[in-house]
């Protein structure tokens, strides 16, 4: 069997890779001081001058197109867009896949898969996406503590060693089931495509929110999960690997495991199931409310990152280069509204590079910063979504060839600049505009979502037009920041609703039509 240390040394000595350039002089010199070779065969996963330019690679098209008078996201979109098509995969056991790990394994992970999953499926990939998340569900098993395998490769198999040994030996992050739930739902709602709510997903769901959970409950008071150090690495309490000796219990791991009982209740919704989507929807309600009342610090006015093992919350175990301890609470929805939401949002902001300098030296911080332009759009604080966009897709940010630069930078200027939504209710899209004063217009072609394919026009914040491309006629909630009385549609005043969005800003908003090969224009 394969030693503890190995793995640690493995985890090691991919994340002191970091910001070295695949294949070049300075990489292979790495392997050979760090003793790669004899690592678990460790050198095999990174061919030689793997993707030197993967930008120039582009085996699969996409119709998306994005415009706008900002040159900087036009750039930044053509960019992300040819770096993200040049990972897609065919033709292998697997199936169709995109790499969703470090660049040059062929493989895809269960986190990584979940987070560029809104990106994969505005660039026409949501078959993909569902074939990969299909082959995570579908290795779900009692003998692995009803855990999968974190990491698919093009054969069909776990990788081998690095990650995998036998059902008794393997890596596994426990956020990360929970994750792969959420993205589901997700995806289930972009695509409306039942193939999510058949016996193989729907058994990897109910496992996961119920055996999962007891499993690695060990206090099964509270109903969290929780690492020991008799686990070692295969149950690791947070996303954060570097601490899996330390963390009892990682705010990233409450945060998925909430998402995961809401997503789980959409879904039994979707079943007509509604007794179990109501269980569930209290069950996160109490997860909630326990991150609420016993990790925020009133004297600090943060919420603790994570709960160690020696039974005390803690602000942090050591600096994290990911930060998703911070990040993920408030990207599923996890704090209370209001000031609790707003400080978590103002320490994420610290995060911000403030110039070129500073983007120059986000060694090893692309995973965590990833997120950032959709938690800030969404909460929104535009002005920050934007520069954390700008950001992720600036040429100087090292690792930048990572997969999750180009398909988050896809996803967060489809549904964070532009946001567009599909909503809970079926035929549904949804709009409102993320525009700063930078930005005149912006416009995104040939987004699928549902069973339709759209445009979205937005100029200024102040006047939207959808055009229904393709598919049935469908239901537009178009949405404006601020309250009015009414708004203009197709040149004519109509009264409008009110509501509070996530970040506590008020929007004025209609729903309407728009029939088969039409479009409509909404303004204040």
């Amino acid at each position: 069997m394969i030693k503890e240390d190995v793995f640690r040394t493995r985890r090691k000595v991919l994340r002191s890779l970091a910001g070295v350039a695949l294949g070049s002089p300075a990489f292979s010199r790495a392997l050979s001081r760090r003793g790669i070779v004899d690592v678990c065969g460790l050198v095999s996963i990174f061919p030689n001058a793997y993707a030197a330019n993967l930008a120039e690679v582009n085996s699969q098209e996409s119709a998306l197109e994005f415009d706008s008078s900002d040159t900087a996201l036009v750039r930044g979109f053509r960019w992300a867009k040819r770096q993200a098509l040049a990972y897609v995969r065919t033709g292998d056991p697997v199936g169709p896949f995109y790499e969703a790990t470090l660049p040059g394994r062929n493989a895809f992970c269960m986190r990584d898969t979940a987070h560029y999953s809104t990106g994969a499926q505005l660039l026409g990939l949501g078959a993909t996406t569902r074939n990969m998340l299909r082959r995570f569900a579908e290795n779900i098993s009692a003998s692995k503590k009803w855990c999968s395998y974190w990491e698919m490769t093009r054969e069909n198999t776990p990788v081998f060693k690095l990650d995998y040994v036998n059902d008794n030996h393997f890596w596994y992050d426990l956020p990360c089931s929970f994750d792969v739930v959420d993205a589901c739902y997700r995806q289930w709602l972009w695509t409306r495509n039942d193939a999510y709510l058949d016996d193989v997903f729907v058994n990897f769901y109910y496992h996961t929110a119920t055996d999962y959970v007891v499993q690695w409950s060990h206090n099964n008071k509270d109903g969290l999960l929780e690492h020991l150090p008799q686990d070692g690495h295969m149950g690791v309490g947070t996303y954060d690997e570097d601490l899996q000796d330390y963390i009892l219990v990682g705010a990233d791991l409450v945060a998925t495991q909430y998402a995961a009982y809401c997503g789980y209740a959409g879904i039994q919704l979707a079943r007509n199931q509604p007794a179990i989507a109501q269980e569930f929807t209290r069950k996160a309600e109490v997860l909630r409310s326990i991150y609420n009342r016993k990790w925020w610090d009133a004297s600090r006015n943060c919420y603790y990152a994570a709960l160690g093992e020696d039974g005390k919350v803690h602000k942090d175990l050591k600096a994290s280069v990911a930060h998703l301890d911070v990040e993920l609470p408030v990207y599923f929805g996890l704090p209370d509204s209001g000031f609790k939401t707003q400080a978590a949002l103002d320490a994420m902001e610290e995060l911000l590079p403030m110039d070129e300098n500073a983007i120059k030296g986000m060694v090893g911080a692309v995973e965590g910063r990833s997120y950032l332009p959709d938690i800030f759009y969404e909460y929104g604080r535009s002005r920050s979504g934007y520069k954390a966009l700008l950001s992720m897709m600036d040429p100087s940010l090292k690792r930048r060839e990572y997969p999750e630069a180009s398909f988050t930078s896809i996803g967060n200027l489809g549904s964070g600049l532009m946001g567009i939504r599909p909503s809970t209710s079926p035929g549904m899209v949804e709009t409102f505009p993320h525009l700063t004063e930078v930005t005149n217009w912006a416009s995104m072609s040939h987004v699928p979502v549902g069973n339709n394919v759209i445009s979205v026009r937005h100029t200024q914040n102040r006047e939207t037009a959808l055009s229904n491309e393709q598919g049935p006629a469908l239901s537009w909630r178009v949405s404006f920041p601020g309250e009015v009385k009414s708004l203009v549609i197709d040149g004519r005043e109509t009264p409008a609703e009110k509501a509070i969005r996530r970040g506590g800003g008020a929007e004025s908003y209609i729903v309407l039509q728009v029939e088969p090969g039409k479009t409509r224009v909404a303004s204040l």
